[in-house]
């Protein structure tokens, strides 16, 4: 795909996620003046149930399916479909805090706890985690989109890749381990679970390892060059 087009691309692709998240913003904002939690780290802070719960664990599905194929249809690739993907999500998930400081003032600061999601079990964590995993997505998937390399990758690439399926698996942890924890109690005590304290030397080392495949993206198009290229530059011509 030319440079032009992956540009075009791009800004499509941000345009729509940050359109979506106004009315992802709206659809929570009036969720929680119905069920007056404006504030959602209060006493009982999901007090949805029967149909009003089934409804908004199936928005949250929708809203996935949505960011993923805004991600297939903007990709020539498959590579270029995550990474579009990737950037719908993070630019999403950035604008919806964004949107609902625009319409009732809150999150206060980036350290106000928050419902992060809701499948399989309720995620709790400052805005300041997800936010900085979707600014992680939107690099990685920025960098992605503009690289015309679609090879699959060196060995080294998949061991970096492994890494980061790890500290997602651990950033999961630590956003559900208070439901976790609750979960042998019922589904009364995890939905009205309110965690005291966040682990960050926890999610610390996840987001370290998530940023595994980024950082040498990253100092790659710093130096303007391939790794294997910017060593052969270091390296003196006898």
């Amino acid at each position: 795909m030319p440079s032009a087009s992956r540009r075009a691309s791009w800004v499509l692709v941000t345009i729509f996620a940050a359109a979506m998240a106004w009315v992802e913003a709206a659809c929570v904002y009036d969720l929680r003046v119905l069920v007056d939690r404006l504030q959602p780290y209060q006493a009982n802070p999901l007090p949805i149930s029967g149909a009003l719960g089934t409804i908004e664990l199936a928005r949250e599905v929708a809203t996935l399916v949505m960011l993923a194929a805004v991600g297939w249809l903007a990709g020539g690739t498959v590579r270029a479909r995550l990474a579009y993907a990737a950037i719908a999500f993070g630019t999403w998930d950035i604008f919806y805090y964004l949107w609902l400081k625009v319409m009732c003032g809150w999150p206060a600061s980036l350290f106000d706890w928050d419902v992060l999601f809701l499948l399989p079990l309720p995620w709790w964590g400052p805005v300041i985690a997800p936010v900085s995993i979707a600014v992680l997505m939107i690099v990685w998937g920025t960098l992605t989109t503009a690289s015309a390399d679609s090879s699959p990758g060196s060995p080294s690439g998949s061991r970096l890749w492994s890494a980061a399926g790890l500290g997602a698996a651990l950033a999961l942890y630590v956003f559900m381990a208070d439901a976790l924890r609750a979960a042998p109690y019922g589904l009364e005590a995890v939905r009205t679970v309110l965690p005291k304290t966040f682990n960050w030397s926890m999610f610390l080392v996840a987001l370290a390892l998530m940023a595994a495949p980024v950082a040498p993206m990253i100092w790659t198009a710093c130096l303007g060059a391939s790794p294997r290229g910017a060593r052969s530059l270091a390296t003196p011509r006898g």
